[in-house]
């Protein structure tokens, strides 16, 4: 695993964040040492996708925005032998080829595709970690409502985000409390800064009444949140009333 140091030298000029090699290089380093409770979502989110796959009449899994395969590599352990297709689509070709190098199972075809104009097949889990907050806020409730349509009954879409809140003290001392953590994990105020400034106009955070009214906007009956640290949750959305 190499060290993130994407940001550890001082930059003229700060360019829009994006997944090329050189961060595919360090991104499981980056995540791990910049989003709290990574390691509890992750290997949780394959739990939760191979549980829900038992009731499904379908046998597929998308994994939106895959990056290095992590999530679907955490839910090919769940699944054990179990019979189950993942497709793993991710719109980086530098994150994917690093995925192909990893997970080497034939019930996982990896996609280099746009989930904004992704053709979904039948599916009795979607799995979005940490990746609605990259899509244009135009674009969030159109993937909602294709991901809805093929979406078993029974079926779950699993959404990790990093969420804002509307009174200013609980957003101001969360925000600090993550940048303890960045710290706490030998990340540099350069550092920290210059990412920031390259994520400011490519990571749009929403609230969590946001992405509750868009679920329901796209089809979906409930929401569960079943974890959340700081300001990072997940949420277990469904077809029908939990």
């Amino acid at each position: 695993m190499k060290r993130d140091q994407v940001f550890r030298d001082p930059q003229q000029q700060i360019v829009d964040f994006v997944f090329d090699e050189k961060v595919a290089a360090a991104f499981t380093d980056m995540i791990r040492r910049s989003v709290p409770g990574y390691e509890v979502v992750v290997p949780m989110t394959g739990l939760l996708a191979a549980g829900q796959l038992k009731k499904c009449r379908s046998r597929l899994i998308y994994d939106l925005g895959c990056s290095l395969g992590a999530t679907t590599m955490a839910t090919l352990r769940a699944c054990g032998d179990a019979d189950c297709r993942i497709n793993a689509v991710d719109n980086s070709a530098a994150m994917l080829a690093r995925a192909r190098q990893l997970i080497d199972d034939e019930r996982v075809s990896f996609l280099n595709a746009d989930i904004v104009s992704l053709q979904f097949e039948p599916s009795a889990v979607v799995l979005m970690n940490w990746i609605a907050q990259f899509l244009a806020p135009s674009d969030r409730l159109g993937v909602l409502r294709n991901i809805r349509e093929q979406l078993d009954d029974d079926g779950i879409l699993i959404v990790s985000e990093k969420i804002r809140f509307t009174d200013p003290a609980e957003q101001a001392y969360c925000e600090a409390a993550h940048l303890d953590f960045k710290r706490a994990n030998g990340y540099s105020e350069l550092e920290i800064s210059q990412k920031r400034s390259a994520l400011e106009n490519v990571m749009i955070i929403d609230t969590e009444e946001e992405h509750r009214q868009r679920f329901a906007e796209a089809g979906f009956a409930s929401v569960q949140k079943w974890y959340q640290c700081l300001n990072w949750a997940s949420f277990i959305v469904r077809s029908t009333e939990f």
